[in-house]
């Protein structure tokens, strides 16, 4: 179960500080008032955390290990390094955490129906495995740049028996496929349940989901035995994956924290994902929080070479530890990221997600700056199989 200190944020109206809330259409207040109801009576049912982590651990392979990168600490000659292996849960990321924990919740509110949205369409193929284990209908919103991008996840998500609807409108990435998403959810509501992928969107979603992924920091915890890291890094799209490390070690104030954004084709150049670094507070899929928008409020477009980073805001939780100061927030480009991805190839043996490589990249960075001893772990969030046909356009192209 969660734990608590920390853990108690939001209030009871989904408010992060001056981030977070609740801004929908009122077709989804009773909706998202149930959803909320329900999570929060799961959070004094200990038979439904019981039921949820062992399907972490018999179907979904928890805990997944920290593995030591031995040859990358050999070369940059400073701390420890471990990659914490979320590319090694079933379906090959960290999104299969929240979407088994959001089924059994939609399970025992009797919704008939599944929706999801996806960018690097690994939220979408988890959502698909579950609706496959649990017997129920999906759709899957795509933008139709992302479903070019990747089609190996996909073919993967139709495998499965979901129905993938490309996204065509605005910048058909990941910010029109969750609009999409909405206007379903808004349609259908009485019968579906929208499993959102990260920590964005209206309350409760940004406390449910960071909830359902802090198995990743408990873990990193219990395997660390004793010993606290001295840093942690992860890459910040919504910033579920960052989150589900942070939150265990929020109350140890001797562990650095470091999320990293997409600065795709540089800060200056205003191709980038870098909400917290050049966005500002304002409204967006129901949430307050930072936000990539014009002068007028209207959203940017966004960047990224990782599809599941090209998103221009980010989860109100985030937006509050920048406030506070507690985690320290940094971009990498895609060219870092690229470059990365193939060193911890050649030097690991593992293709990360290129999501996962702009953590890795900024790592490399920050472990010249630290000491021989101290520890250093990366969030790999997940497998890079889906990103090889990037990699090898962008390679073509040097």
């Amino acid at each position: 179960m969660p734990g608590n200190g920390r853990a108690a944020t939001p209030d009871a109206q989904g408010w992060f500080g001056e981030y977070g809330g609740r801004f929908v259409p009122d077709t989804l207040m009773a909706s998202l008032e149930e959803l909320d109801r329900a999570y929060r009576a799961a959070l004094r049912d200990r038979s439904f955390w019981r039921e949820l982590e062992g399907a972490l651990r018999s179907y979904g392979g928890r805990p997944t290990p920290l593995t030591f990168a031995e040859r990358w600490t050999r070369r940059l000659r400073g701390p420890r390094i471990y990659l914490k292996r979320e590319d090694l849960n079933h379906t090959g990321s960290h999104k299969l955490n929240n979407c088994l924990g959001q089924i059994l919740l939609a399970r025992s509110l009797g919704k008939s129906r599944i929706i999801a949205e996806t960018g690097a369409g690994q939220h979408g193929v988890a959502t698909a495995t579950v609706c496959a284990r649990y017997g129920l209908p999906c759709v899957v919103y795509m933008g139709a740049e992302d479903v070019g991008r990747q089609e190996l996840n996909v073919y993967r998500m139709k495998l499965l028996g979901a129905e993938v609807r490309p996204v065509h409108s605005g910048t058909r990435t990941l910010k029109d496929a969750i609009n999409e998403a909405i206007r379903d959810w808004v349609t259908n509501v009485d019968t579906t349940h929208y499993v959102i992928g990260s920590i964005v969107g209206p309350h409760p979603y940004p406390r449910m989901v960071r909830d359902f992924q802090r198995v990743i920091g408990k873990e990193v915890r219990r395997q660390l035995g004793r010993r606290r890291p001295d840093a942690l890094v992860a890459c910040v799209g919504g910033g579920s994956n960052a989150v589900g490390l942070f939150h265990p070690f929020l109350s140890d104030r001797s562990v650095r924290m470091y999320g990293v954004e997409a600065a795709g084709r540089g800060l200056r150049t205003g191709q980038h994902s870098a909400s917290l670094a050049r966005g500002a507070p304002g409204i967006l899929h129901g949430t307050r929080t930072y936000v990539l928008q014009d002068r007028w409020g209207q959203i940017l477009g966004a960047h990224s070479i990782a599809p599941g980073l090209d998103y221009p805001g980010v989860g109100p939780e985030h937006g509050y530890w920048k406030n506070l100061g507690r985690v320290k927030y940094v971009s990498v480009t895609d060219r870092e990221a690229l470059d990365a991805f193939h060193r911890l190839s050649r030097e690991e043996g593992i293709l990360p997600a290129l999501e996962s490589a702009h953590a890795a990249a900024y790592a490399e960075k920050l472990a010249r700056r630290m000491r021989r001893g101290q520890i250093l772990v990366v969030n790999l969030s997940g497998r890079g199989d889906k990103d090889v046909g990037i990699v090898r356009e962008n390679e073509a192209r040097r």
